[in-house]
């Protein structure tokens, strides 16, 4: 059984804004990023079990994700009626600040 993906608010904004960012640097860079990202969900949504599990994340089995040729990750856990994406977080800028975001609450 397929679950579906849901993007958390914050997630969402944290997409469109790197979109923006790339696209900025390069045009066409921008939608190259948000292809990728299309394309990492598609893989999580037939194999929520693909990421790889984030260590001392609380009750949650918490995984993440990288985003081929881009320095993000897409950071989810696997509820049971759905997927819920916490964050697409760079790699290397402030980490785990997406964890405050964990809540069995419906994203």
């Amino acid at each position: 059984m397929t679950r579906p993906i849901r993007v958390g608010e914050s997630a969402a904004a944290e997409l469109a804004e790197a979109v923006r960012w790339h696209e900025e640097k390069r045009p066409g860079l921008g939608a190259e990023f948000r292809d990728l990202v299309s394309t990492v969900f598609d893989v999580i949504e037939q194999h929520p079990d693909a990421g790889s599990p984030v260590t001392g994340s609380s009750s949650f089995a918490v995984r993440r994700h990288l985003i081929p040729r881009f320095p993000y990750q897409v950071i989810y856990y696997v509820r049971r009626d759905a997927i819920a994406v916490v964050a697409i977080a760079h790699t290397s800028r402030r980490p785990n600040y997406w964890r405050k975001r964990l809540s069995p609450k419906p994203i």
